[in-house]
């Protein structure tokens, strides 16, 4: 059966203009592993933003970050992970350029296994059938130094922060359905957002994928090719409880910040022994962030894994 699944939802992602928060958990690629594991993890995103009333105002946006997690199965059906992010942001605008830096929020999350069944299909092949159940925190440990209520911060400055201020909760359900080398993963991810001490909170998340694979067995050696799709909502920040309400780069009316986004994804996963390595792309088939002012132009994301 395949050594891997996926389960992908946005990472700190951020726009000039729309919103998009920042801190949020990006669950990734798991390896396979019987007690632990331990890895490192490289993502990278890309947004650019243009007012619609004035061209020669825009921003570009570069988000990368460096990320330490592990995870631990505790008995048959409880897993424990953690997430501890570094993030070198770079803001490139029509005024400046602005850099940021610094450990962002931790995450803890852990995994209940409601469902696993194993039978065999008619033609024999093995099949087996795994509903996870998860839930946990993202913790307020990115620095977050701006003052929201002052006139003079942007909402780019505010994207622009290593860490959102807040405590969120984190829900995942994750199902993992495998005939024989063949598997298909699907993921219902929900981060609710709290209002920091400034009094700014960022929009709540919703992230939907299903994401085929299958696993080429060459012996010590396994390698998995996989595609898939996802759809990723985020909804408006708020100030003071207030939802942000946008009018730059607009002659009439206004819009909120927050959006959608529906990407196709595609990644690879090798696998010698207790080693795991692995790589995915994402690419945007279709998007609306600030009245369509902000496009994302593609992610990725690279891991390499020890498995116990």
């Amino acid at each position: 059966m395949a050594i891997t699944f996926m389960s992908i939802a946005i990472y700190s992602n951020a726009c000039s203009i729309c919103g998009c928060g920042g801190g949020n958990l990006f669950l990734g690629i798991y390896p396979s592993f019987k007690s632990k594991f331990i890895g490192v993890r490289y993502n990278y995103s890309e947004y650019n933003t243009v007012l619609s009333n004035d061209r020669s105002q825009f921003s570009h946006n570069y988000y990368n970050s460096v990320e330490l997690w592990s995870g631990l199965n505790i008995g048959r059906r409880w897993q424990l992970f953690a997430f501890i992010p570094y993030h070198y942001n770079n803001q490139i605008d029509d005024d400046s350029k602005k850099t940021k830096k610094g450990i962002g929020d931790i995450s803890i999350l852990t995994s209940y296994k409601l469902i696993n069944t194993h039978s065999s299909s008619k033609t024999g092949l093995p099949v087996s059938n795994q509903l996870w159940l998860g839930g946990g925190l993202k913790l307020n440990t990115g620095n977050f130094s701006v003052d929201p209520n002052d006139p003079g911060t942007t909402l780019a400055d505010i994207n622009n922060q290593i860490g959102t201020g807040s405590t969120d909760l984190l829900l995942n359900l994750r199902n993992v359905y495998q005939i024989g080398y063949w598997g298909l993963t699907s993921n219902i991810n929900y981060k609710f957002g709290t209002k920091n001490q400034q009094g700014y909170q960022f929009g709540n998340k919703l992230s939907i994928n299903s994401i085929a694979f299958y696993s080429i067995d060459l012996g010590k050696t396994t390698i998995s090719p996989n595609i898939g799709m996802q759809f990723e909502k985020t909804d408006g920040n708020k100030l003071n409880g207030n939802k942000i309400v946008l009018s730059e780069g607009l002659d009439t009316g206004s819009y909120h910040t927050g959006g959608y986004t529906f990407n196709a994804i595609a990644g690879l996963e090798l696998n010698v022994k207790n080693i795991s390595i692995g790589f995915n792309i994402q690419a945007p088939l279709k998007q609306n962030y600030a009245a369509n002012q902000t496009t994302m132009s593609w992610k990725s994301m690279l891991h390499l894994s020890a498995t116990v």
